[in-house]
C-alpha cells in the first residue's frame, strides 16, 4: 500500500485575472448576486490580485515535508484546493499516477461544520469520482481545534501582546456562518472551547468571542456579533485597548488581512482605539508537527490521540449525520 499525505485548502487568486473566476468557484448555486462578487474583488485587488493563502499554505507543506524527512514517516505530501489552482481534480489524477493508494487528508479549517469539514469531504468525493480514483482510500484527520499545535502558538502571542498593551481587551474572532449550519454542527461550542483554552492559558478571565467576514443573503440570519459592531459597542462602555486574536483562521489570508487588518484597524483609528492583532498558529513550527501527530495518530503509529481540555480529541471518522449539508442539498456519503 502506497500512502500519501493530502493537504487541502480552500484556494486563493494568485493575480487580478482570477479574482472573479476564483469568486465565481466560490460562489457557485449559492445565488450571490454579481454586485456582492465585484465588492470582494476589490479587497483581493487591493492586494494586487493575489490571496497570500496559497503562498502560506506552500510554507507549511515545505516545513511539514521536511519535518517529515527529518523525523518520518516517508510520505510525500500533496497539495489540491477546493476553489482555485492546485485543483483536487489535478491533484488526484497525480496521485493516481504515483500510484497512491491510502490517503491522509489534513484540511486547513480546525472548526466542525458543513463548510469546514462535510464540504471538503463531498470534494473529495467529487475528484475522486471525476479521475477514476474511488478505490483510494482517504482518511480525513480529525478537526483539531484543541490540539496543542494549534493552541500554544496562539497563547504565546497573546502574552506577549498583554505584555505590549496590558489594559487590551482580548477578542477572539472566527467566520461567521449561517444559523443552519452552526445549529448542524459543533462549530460554535468547539470555538468557545478553544477560546477558553487560549485564555486559561495566558492567564486571562475576561474576554469575547466574536464573527467576522459575513458574505450571505441580508435576509439569512448568521452568526453575530460582527467585530465591527462589537469594537463600538466596546468603545461606548469605556474600552480604549482591543486584542484580537483570529482563532478561526490558521493563516493570515484574505479575512484576516482585509477585514481585520484593514477594516477593522480603520474602525480603531476613527474610535480613537488602539488595536493590536495576534498572528495565526500556521506561522509557528507548532503548527506543522501537529499535522505529523495526526498522520501518526491515523496510521495508527501513535496511539495517544493529543487534545487540551475536556472535550477530548474530536472524533477520526465522521458519523453519517455529522456536519450537514442545507437542507435542499443531497447528503454525503
Amino acid at each position: 500500500m502506497s500512502d500519501a499525505i493530502l493537504f487541502v485548502s480552500f484556494g486563493g487568486p494568485d493575480q487580478p485575472a482570477d479574482v472573479m473566476p476564483f469568486l465565481e468557484n466560490v460562489t457557485r448555486g449559492r445565488g450571490i448576486p454579481r454586485e456582492r462578487l465585484e465588492v470582494v474583488a476589490q479587497h483581493y485587488l487591493h492586494f494586487g490580485g493575489k490571496s497570500p493563502i496559497n503562498e502560506q499554505n506552500l510554507a507549511i507543506i515545505d516545513s511539514l515535508t521536511k519535518l517529515l524527512a527529518r523525523q518520518g514517516p516517508d510520505l510525500p505530501v500533496y497539495f489540491g484546493n477546493r476553489n482555485w489552482h492546485p485543483l483536487l481534480n489535478d491533484t488526484f489524477a497525480q496521485m493516481k499516477q504515483d500510484g497512491v493508494t491510502r490517503v491522509f487528508a489534513f484540511v486547513t479549517s480546525a472548526f466542525s461544520c458543513y463548510s469546514g469539514c462535510r464540504q471538503y469531504r463531498e470534494n473529495i468525493y467529487a475528484a475522486q469520482a471525476a479521475t477514476g480514483t474511488e478505490s483510494m482510500e482517504i482518511n480525513k484527520l480529525r478537526v483539531y481545534f484543541n490540539h496543542p499545535g494549534l493552541i500554544d502558538p496562539l497563547v504565546d502571542w497573546v502574552k506577549a501582546a498583554k505584555l505590549e498593551s496590558p489594559n487590551a481587551r482580548l477578542v477572539f474572532t472566527a467566520h461567521s456562518v449561517p444559523l443552519w449550519m452552526a445549529s448542524g454542527s459543533k462549530y460554535v461550542e468547539q470555538l468557545g472551547e478553544a477560546s477558553r483554552l487560549v485564555a486559561l492559558g495566558a492567564g486571562i478571565t475576561d474576554y469575547d468571542l466574536v464573527y467576522q467576514s459575513r458574505s450571505g443573503a441580508p435576509n439569512q440570519p448568521w452568526l453575530e456579533p460582527d467585530i465591527l459592531d462589537h469594537m463600538r459597542t466596546l468603545h461606548a462602555q469605556g474600552t480604549n485597548d482591543i486584542l484580537i486574536c483570529p482563532i478561526g483562521f490558521i493563516s493570515d489570508h484574505m479575512e484576516v488581512l482585509y477585514d481585520l487588518d484593514e477594516e477593522a484597524r480603520l474602525l480603531a483609528t476613527e474610535l480613537g482605539m488602539t488595536l493590536l492583532r495576534t498572528q495565526t498558529s500556521s506561522h509557528d513550527p507548532r503548527f506543522a508537527a501537529m499535522i505529523r501527530e495526526l498522520v501518526l495518530e491515523r496510521r495508527g503509529d501513535q496511539l495517544t490521540h493529543i487534545a487540551l481540555g475536556a472535550m477530548g480529541p474530536n472524533h477520526d471518522v465522521c458519523p453519517i449525520d455529522c456536519c450537514p449539508p442545507p437542507p435542499a442539498r443531497p447528503s454525503a456519503r
